[in-house]
């Protein structure tokens, strides 16, 4: 496949680009950039975070689950490139030699690349910007300093220039394995063609099919470049979201209405995952521990479906049908969302091992309105619980109508076990799993009621 795009200021053209070759491979083995380093090769450890520039600006990435057609029209810096071509070095690089942010060193250029990244984009949350990076022998704290002495310091002139000077892309690219389109219109009729195909938005998750699983994906469709899939429309009557879109950008679209949902989302993938990984591939995806559908499903999200020229729509939990199948059609791709106007009521407890960036044991998401001091509406969803992102029906019954009272909290939570017969394995035994659902309905109640339950929260 032909693709073209700038590497540290010079313009690629690759013509027979492999449609599953990964960003990491082709800098180290071709071009000999070996400072993007192989750690964990799945997206997690952050050891091979380069930057990539587009029209939306700077984004830390994962180069090794990064597929080189995703990279057409963009701007890609790694380590080597970030100095001027004078030889000085970005600000972020100065203060990590000034304040000692590094030991062994192997993690050192994806901490810079993470921290390059923010510093163009004024993003000085840096704990947060630095969570999808690992350090096992520095510590976080000089590095972190070494961010925040850089935060102020101007943005280098030799990088303002990346997302212009990078190759325009106006066509889609075709091959006889590989479809990168424009247009929702050119998937729509490519799909129908080829409905055995792998559809490939973030690669998030369908990097480690070929990473770890060796998996032969073709043929594949990059639905990236699509822009008429990455659309954020607020109203009174709730929000459109577009399949392509990223969780970075949903996040951002759901903060004010949802807070809630938004610390899931910061939760549930480092930046570096979040800046590549869609809503309608977490949701096409179908896990029964991805965090993003129990989320959806109380709020009583809608699925846009298109098959050709044919559209149609259905309620978030009818789309998962058991585990690994979902309601959908051969040559049929989900090609937007909706989340109709809720009360800001929403509240999603992730459970995990590690705190951030882990795989949930169970997510509980919980959407309850009280009027007059009874339950007046209720839609719970949990993840992790069953082998599809499942509400509680029975759960909900049991509340819709009652008093919003203790005994009408306890009496519920022996309906989980109606709802819910969850399974045991390496993230939680199903005992785990039965008793921490109805802690959660306790919790939400507590929380309703004004008390502090969050053990990050200190409070006098």
């Amino acid at each position: 496949m032909k693709i073209e795009f700038l590497l540290n200021g010079e313009t690629v053209h690759l013509d027979q680009a492999s449609p599953t070759g990964t960003l990491l491979d082709y800098l180290r083995e071709v071009r000999g950039l070996t400072g993007t380093k192989e750690g964990c090769n799945e997206g997690d450890c952050g050891a091979c975070t380069v930057m990539v520039t587009d029209g939306e600006g700077a984004k830390a990435l994962n180069a090794c689950i990064l597929f080189m057609p995703q990279l057409h029209g963009k701007s890609i810096r790694t380590v080597e490139g970030l100095a001027s071509p004078s030889g000085e070095m970005h600000p972020v690089q100065q203060n990590m030699v000034d304040l000692h942010g590094s030991q062994c060193g192997f993690c050192t250029p994806g901490f810079i690349m993470s921290m390059a990244a923010a510093h163009q984009m004024g993003d000085t949350n840096h704990n947060d910007v630095l969570a999808g990076n690992l350090c096992r022998c520095t510590g976080y704290a000089p590095i972190v300093r070494a961010a925040k002495a850089a935060q102020s310091a101007p943005k280098p002139d030799w990088l303002q220039a990346d997302a212009k000077a990078a190759p325009q892309v106006k066509t889609s690219l075709q091959s006889d394995v590989a479809f990168v389109p424009r247009t929702s219109d050119e998937l729509a009729d490519w799909y129908a063609e080829n409905p055995d195909a792998t559809l490939i938005g973030g690669a998030t998750d369908v990097g480690l099919w070929v990473n770890k699983q060796l998996r032969d994906l073709a043929p594949v469709a990059f639905v990236g470049q699509i822009a008429d899939l990455q659309g954020v429309e607020e109203n009174d009557s709730g929000i459109a979201i577009g399949a392509g879109v990223t969780l970075t950008k949903l996040r951002a679209a759901v903060a004010n209405r949802y807070p809630s949902f938004a610390e899931l989302i910061r939760r549930y993938g480092s930046t570096q995952v979040r800046n590549a990984a869609t809503i309608g591939g977490n949701v096409a995806n179908g896990s029964p521990i991805g965090d993003g559908p129990p989320a959806l499903i109380a709020l009583g999200a809608r699925v846009h479906l298109r098959c050709g020229d044919d559209f149609r729509d259905l309620a978030m939990e009818d789309f998962f049908i058991a585990y690994g199948k979902q309601d959908r059609k051969p040559g049929e791709f989900i090609c937007g969302i909706t989340i109709p106007n809720n009360p800001s009521g929403l509240k999603c407890y992730k459970i995990s091992k590690r705190f951030d960036q882990d795989i949930s044991a169970l997510c509980g998401c919980f959407n309850i309105t009280i009027a007059k001091d009874k339950v007046a509406t209720a839609r719970i969803a949990f993840g992790g619980m069953a082998a599809t992102p499942k509400r509680a029906t029975a759960v909900e019954n049991a509340l819709i109508g009652k008093p919003w009272t203790q005994g009408t909290v306890t009496k519920a939570m022996k309906k989980f076990a109606s709802d819910y017969q969850p399974i045991s394995d390496m993230r939680a035994s199903a005992d785990y799993r039965a008793t921490t659902a109805k802690n959660l309905l306790q919790r939400y109640f507590d929380e309703s009621n004004g008390l502090m339950t969050s053990v990050l929260e200190v409070r006098p």
